[in-house]
């Protein structure tokens, strides 16, 4: 008899599905510039943090077991673009594997620049699998708040 090692949690996976769900009704100033997220079983797409603060944006890319080469980041007509493949390790003849659930294969993620960044000044590091890439706002094009009197 081989005991079968697994961990499953079925509350983080309700909740990861609850998350993408929400994600498709939710207005997003980082919208996908109008492609609709399909949900396949198949795709794999890296979770992404967005973080503003007076300086910049900076979107936070999860990219485990990727390296450097095998990402692209490319601003275009104001949408932030991150492709890129993440490939399967070799199952060596030796080991057994009771369980993969890592997520394999090419993806590619949009986001449309907010007002006020600027585009040309954008720069990416990537480290320890996560890709940090600084959106850098410009004071005198970002947009401001004026109150309006009403008559």
């Amino acid at each position: 008899m081989n005991p079968q090692i697994t961990q499953r949690n079925p509350l983080k996976e309700m909740d990861h599905l609850q998350k993408r769900l929400e994600s498709l009704w939710v207005w997003d100033p980082f919208r996908t510039n109008g492609k609709e997220e399909v949900l396949t079983l198949a795709e794999w797409s890296p979770d992404v943090d967005i973080i503003e603060d007076e300086k910049e944006f900076l979107v936070k890319a999860g990219l485990p077991d990727m390296k450097r080469e095998d990402v692209k980041v490319v601003v275009e007509n104001g949408v932030l673009t991150i492709s890129g493949e993440r490939r399967r390790e070799k199952e060596e003849n030796n080991k057994h594997y009771h369980r993969i659930e890592s997520s394999y294969g090419s993806f590619l993620r949009s986001f449309t620049l907010p007002l006020g960044t600027v585009g040309d000044k954008v720069s990416a590091d990537f480290k320890d699998g996560i890709l940090n890439v600084h959106l850098p706002k410009d004071a005198k094009t970002a947009a401001k708040s004026v109150e309006i009197k009403v008559a």
